[in-house]
């Protein structure tokens, strides 16, 4: 488990963008991965990236919780600035337009 462990996220797709096959999906937070990570799809470990409102291509913060999908095999993290908090409610909230296809649960 990764949780509150600080972690350097490498975004491939900034706030603003959309997801390079389904073009309807926009993406309303940065959004990337942890490079030399694993995840059960063979990739590395994706992550969201809350508390910062403008597109990036790298960030450095805190995971603050995993999204546990029940219904796909892998998780994404939330990462966020180091001081900044997030409830469960403004997790789902922000990550909504990428989750709503997926049952998950928030992990702390």
């Amino acid at each position: 488990m990764m949780i509150g462990h600080i972690v350097k996220v490498h975004i491939d797709r900034p706030l603003g963008s959309y997801h390079p096959e389904h073009q309807d999906l926009y993406y309303e937070v940065n959004y990337g991965y942890i490079e030399d990570t694993l995840a059960c799809d063979g990739e590395e470990i994706d992550a969201y990236v809350l508390g910062v409102d403008v597109p990036i291509t790298s960030f450095q913060g805190r995971v603050i919780a995993v999204i546990h999908r029940l219904d796909d095999v892998e998780d994404k993290l939330v990462v966020a600035p180091i001081n900044m908090h997030f409830s469960d409610q403004e997790i789902i909230k922000m990550t909504h337009f990428q989750e709503q296809f997926f049952h998950s649960v928030i992990i702390r």
